[in-house]
């Protein structure tokens, strides 16, 4: 451990280097967004096949989030960030190299995994260098808003990339990008010995969390492929004519994604799921040291920011992946103007974001978050009353306002929430729930969501289906919206009031 503390420019640089390096992470689950339609069309992928595109990064992400965490904490954040950066970067390039299906899936998951070492990390690091306090509530502002602002630019530069020169450029665009942070880590972040004191990580925990949350996921984007086949899964994504059809039906029974709710190998996997995650839970309560400490969730307040976190992100994921196949599927538009499309939603969501950090000083955390999530509760329901003929002013452009700025006001605050009040020895497995959380609700989040619009049936028409998609994505955004209004007015570490929050630096 080094004994020196950073200066106020090492500590701007440090979290400068943070904030890139999260900023990459949200990026690339965004960024292939709007590029969905080309990757599809370019190596065959089912409509609901393809939303493993996003749930191969997101389960390897949280599903390895909490080892990637302690690793951190007994090898050495420096180690774990460098190591980190590295395998996101390879994998990058293996993405944007990628000519099948299934080696997109497994490029994905790999980065995904560089990503679960990278992330808490990251935010180790950032906790380890500002202290308890204003500077720190700021520094955490930042990285929360990163969050939402990085996945909002994904969209609109996924769009661009992805219509001006190809959905690789994405990826590949990453190599540079890892290669100067790789460099600006070996330069600024200092040098942490690994203490020996006896620790050890819990590999048990991590085999029965991730293939748990990879059984559950698998289990119900598999009922939603038998659910949906034929030309309701086609035309979800734009795709009519009856070669594109067959093609989307190859492209699944070679991913194994056939059966249906009806089909028992289905339901084994959902039941398995389940037995291994509440294995995992049961393993936790007595292991001596822990992947995730129960500890954490006894704070009713703490326990609802991990809840709605869970419930928002299932339902933000389900607004991004499933309004971009409405604009280029149904609008027509291409993955450029699909991505401009969003600019109503990015442009309040950075200014939102921005704003947030003042808005809680004056108002308090739990106001802010609980206006945050009525705004994109509002929002979402709005887009579920899409119809036949809607244009895009007023049945996607409006609502993406206030989702835009729903979303600002609720993460850096969720973040905030999520580690306040930490027992000091629980600090890094509070940061690690704080990004399990985020990355596992929008996995299962997309994954119901694809589930929900396939039960539409194969008659009904495309516009119908996302209306169904997004109306149940609002009710997931209404129940995190409940979670945190569940906490009451009193629970830590949610405070009611300004005098409660952290004090503005003066």
């Amino acid at each position: 451990m080094t004994d020196r503390s950073p200066s106020a420019a090492q500590a701007g640089a440090l979290l400068a280097l943070v904030i890139v390096s999260y900023f990459m992470i949200v990026l690339d689950a965004s960024i292939v967004i709007t590029g969905l339609p080309h990757i599809q069309q370019s190596l065959g992928f089912s409509p609901t096949g393809l939303s493993w595109v996003q749930n191969a990064y997101t389960l390897a992400f949280g599903g390895l989030l909490l080892l990637g965490a302690r690793a951190g904490d007994l090898l050495g954040r420096r180690r774990m960030l460098m190591a980190g950066l590295t395998l996101f970067t390879l994998a990058s390039a293996a993405i944007g190299a990628a000519q099948s299906p299934v080696w997109l899936v497994a490029a994905r998951a790999v980065q995904g995994a560089g990503a679960a070492i990278l992330a808490p990390a990251t935010l180790a690091l950032l906790t380890a260098t500002f202290p308890e306090g204003p500077a720190r509530t700021r520094a955490l502002g930042f990285y929360g808003a990163t969050a939402g602002i990085s996945a909002s630019v994904g969209l609109v530069v996924g769009g661009l990339l992805a219509d001006l020169l190809s959905w690789r450029v994405g990826f590949f665009i990453n190599l540079p990008v890892g290669l100067a942070l790789i460099v600006a880590a070996r330069r600024l972040v200092p040098v942490q010995r690994a203490e020996d004191t006896g620790q050890r990580l819990d590999v048990a925990g991590a085999v029965m969390s991730t293939l748990g949350m990879v059984g559950l996921v698998y289990a119900i984007v598999r009922g939603a492929e038998g659910a949906g086949e034929g030309a309701a899964t086609a035309g979800a994504s734009g795709v009519t004519d009856a070669t594109s059809v067959a093609a989307s039906r190859a492209a699944a029974l070679a991913h194994g994604l056939s059966g249906g709710w009806s089909d028992p190998v289905t339901w084994a996997l959902l039941i398995g799921a389940l037995v291994l995650l509440a294995g995992f839970l049961r393993h936790e309560a007595r292991v001596a040291q822990p992947l995730l400490p129960l500890r954490l969730f006894a704070d009713r307040g703490r326990a609802g920011a991990y809840a709605a976190r869970f419930f928002f992100l299932g339902g933000m994921m389900g607004f991004w992946f499933f309004t971009t196949q409405y604009l280029q599927g149904v609008l027509g538009m291409s993955a450029m103007s699909a991505g401009a499309a969003y600019l109503p939603a990015t442009l309040t969501n950075f200014a939102s974001a921005m704003a947030a950090a003042r808005l809680t000083r004056h108002f308090g955390l739990r106001r802010v978050l609980i206006t945050g999530l009525a705004l994109s509760t509002l929002g979402v329901a709005w887009l579920g009353h899409l119809e036949a003929g809607g244009g895009y002013w007023t049945a996607v452009a409006l609502p993406m306002v206030l989702i835009g700025l729903g979303q600002g006001l609720t993460l850096s605050p969720l973040t905030v929430a999520g580690v306040s009040g930490v027992d000091p020895r629980d600090a890094g497995a509070a940061s690690g729930v704080v990004n399990v959380v985020h990355q596992l609700g929008g996995s299962l989040g997309l994954a119901a969501l694809v589930a929900v619009s396939a039960a539409a049936g194969p008659e009904a028409s495309a516009t119908h289906r996302f209306a169904l998609a997004f109306a149940a994505a609002a009710v997931l955004l209404g129940a995190a919206l409940v979670a945190i209004l569940a906490t009451g007015r009193r629970a830590s570490p949610i405070p009611l009031t300004p005098r409660d929050a952290e004090p503005a630096e003066g």
